[in-house]
């Protein structure tokens, strides 16, 4: 019993040892070494002027006026220094007919008075004659001032400089500490990580609406940094690092945030491209603190935002890799092996190209789980809309779902920007709240492009209008087509007309009918022009771009060609990594690639040919609604049914 109290004391004083360790330091403190140095040259200031003001200040007498005092013998003691004579007199006699200017504070007549003479430059040798004729006592100092008043002296404007320039340093530190840096010269090794304390990382898991299943991904990551010794007690490890994927603005950096609030423990957050700087050693340097502080915080996560800009896969790229990007990275890869496993560092990474990051970086032991975030569906759609207006006042006619169901394809960031789009364009109008019209037109702008006032002649809009009706009308007329939304000739962006679907469910998987149709409606505008003014215009580029990168899709890639069979042939990355594909050989042979361009060249002129058969059926309902198209500008899809009808 007595062994236990004795283990249970000794166990308590290292607990409190090492509290007391984690505490913060008190910067404020009067005993820092700053203060001191302050300290110091303040005493020294006043040192200096205290002792002027002690010393009374002398009379000034001229040289000859000095020799007649002496005659008279009123000067017991002299002392020279260079040219100054300096010492003590009775007061001058009142028969004296040369005026001394006396100052405040000197002393009364019949006392002792200091005075000062100086010798002229050109010298007096009877000076001494003189002195030793009236038994006056000669004191002589030497001009060279003493060592400890030189050294005060030359040291002192450098103590002030020293002084000062720490002390904005310490100011500048501060201050872009609070923004996320370091500053001063003595900040370049350090690591700009802005940290979120956990009482500061108000944000959780609830407030990240969709992505459940990167939820589910994350809940075991919590659970581990809140109990760790649960799955430590079976062997069990905390994985080293998570690496999140998804486009931009799903919400990558929103859920590291949400998982440091949800386990609440210190948040680490900086940018890839944060670490380089234009000195070689500065980014493993920083690497090497930020990991170090976040060893001293543990449990914590620390987040890298955009890991591609120093994680890329290493010597690729014209000219070879950057050293100091390939330093950067080397030292993550190092710091991340050498966790232990008992501490509790998470580190989470997020990126848009997973593709062109570097192997080592990607294997298990270091980033071990991947979890892919997605533009949300529908039903995330509204969750996300309810939160970015749960503080905006809606009008009644406003209906979230029915918003959700139009912003196909929309990430977290577009619908938060799209809730503020509506809330600006109602302050514009001066409206009171948020109307559903304010939205149909922010998802416009969005979409579209901001509403051109351009003025148009009339022979231009009309070839808008039946190039826009072509569209329109392949929709409706094609079986399994997307419903057709509204078409419009009013010019947004870049467009000068648009034609909107809106699909009655979303998929992930497209069929190859489902193409052929896409392919169909992107060649109505352009067939449309040619049936009608018998011409095409330049307005089709953009449809035919479209329409032939889906067929060469197609062929290449998705195996819908019976000629060339189910196999596919790489044609290149939406966005190339510099150099990797340069380096890269061609893994099919020139004539496969003529058969390829055939196909591709095969589908589309099959696809004219059917619209061209359908439009040429419907000629009169193709230009009933483009005349209605000319009156109204805007046209939806009930409004085109009527004149169906």
């Amino acid at each position: 019993m007595e062994g236990y109290f004795r283990d249970r004391m000794l166990t308590d004083k290292t607990k409190t040892k090492q509290n007391m360790n984690k505490l913060p330091r008190d910067r404020t403190s009067i005993f820092n070494w700053q203060n001191m140095l302050l300290f110091l040259a303040i005493w020294l200031l006043l040192s200096y002027f205290l002792r002027g003001m002690n010393t009374p200040e002398p009379v000034e007498l001229p040289y000859t006026k000095f020799k007649q005092i002496v005659t008279q013998e009123k000067i017991k003691e002299v002392t020279l220094q260079g040219n100054e004579i300096t010492g003590e007199f009775e007061s001058l006699p009142a028969e004296s007919k040369t005026p001394v200017k006396k100052t405040e504070g000197q002393k009364g007549k019949g006392e002792k008075q200091y005075f000062i003479s100086r010798v002229p430059q050109f010298g007096d040798p009877d000076l001494l004659k003189l002195l030793e004729a009236h038994s006056v006592s000669i004191n002589v100092k030497s001009t060279k001032q003493p060592w400890l008043i030189s050294l005060l002296i030359g040291l002192l404007p450098w103590i002030l400089i020293i002084g000062i320039f720490l002390y904005v340093n310490k100011k500048m530190r501060e201050r872009l500490g609070s923004m996320g840096g370091l500053g001063g010269p003595f900040g370049f090794g350090k690591s700009k990580a802005k940290l979120y304390q956990k009482t500061k990382t108000s944000v959780t898991l609830d407030d990240v609406a969709g992505l459940h299943n990167a939820k589910k991904e994350l809940e075991e990551i919590i659970e581990f940094l809140k109990n760790p010794e649960k799955f430590q007690k079976i062997g069990a490890k905390l994985p080293r690092g998570i690496l999140l994927i998804g486009p931009p603005g799903t919400g990558k950096t929103l859920m590291a945030r949400a998982t440091a609030g949800e386990a609440d423990v210190p948040f680490f957050s900086i940018s890839g491209s944060e670490f380089i700087e234009m000195f070689v050693g500065v980014g493993a340097s920083r690497v090497r603190d930020l990991f170090a502080n976040a060893k001293k915080e543990a449990p914590s996560i620390i987040f890298i935002d955009e890991i591609d800009a120093i994680g890329r896969v290493r010597g690729t790229g014209l000219g070879g890799g950057h050293d100091e990007r390939e330093q950067t990275l080397n030292q993550i890869l190092s710091e991340m092996d050498g966790f232990s496993p008992q501490e509790s560092v998470m580190v989470m990474a997020a990126t848009n190209r997973p593709d062109v990051l570097d192997p080592a970086l990607i294997r298990p032991g270091r980033f071990d789980r991947q979890v892919v975030l997605e533009n949300p569906m529908k039903e995330a759609r509204h969750e996300i809309l309810k939160i970015h207006t749960k503080e905006m006042p809606l009008a009644d006619d406003v209906d979230l779902e029915e918003v959700a169901k139009r912003t196909v394809g929309f990430s977290g960031a577009d619908l938060e920007n799209l809730a503020n789009e509506a809330a600006l364009l109602a302050a514009r109008k001066d409206k009171t709240r948020i109307e559903a019209d304010d939205f149909d037109q922010s998802i416009d702008k969005i979409i579209l492009g901001i509403e051109r006032d351009d003025f148009v002649g009339d022979k231009e809009r009309r070839i808008i209008a039946y190039h826009e009706v072509g569209h329109a009308l392949m929709a409706k007329l094609l079986p399994d087509a997307d419903p057709l939304k509204k078409v419009s000739i009013i010019p947004h962006g870049q467009a000068l007309g648009a034609t909107q679907q809106l699909p009655e469910e979303e998929r992930r998987n497209l069929g190859r009918k489902d193409l052929l149709n896409k392919i169909c409606i992107l060649l109505g505008g352009t067939t449309a022009e040619k049936i009608n003014f018998d011409d095409i215009t330049t307005g089709a580029a953009n449809d035919l771009k479209k329409a032939t990168d889906i067929a060469r899709r197609m062929v290449s890639q998705f195996g819908m060609s019976d000629k060339i069979g189910p196999a596919v042939f790489p044609q290149g990355e939406i966005h190339p990594f510099l150099g990797r594909e340069i380096a890269q050989d061609k893994k099919y042979s020139e004539h496969t690639a003529r058969l390829i361009d055939d196909e591709v060249i095969s589908i589309i002129s099959e696809m004219r040919d059917k619209v061209e058969g359908l439009l040429t059926e419907n000629k009169d309902n193709l230009k009933k609604i483009a005349e209605e198209l000319l009156k109204r500008e805007t046209l939806t899809n009930e409004d085109i049914d009527k004149i169906l009808v």
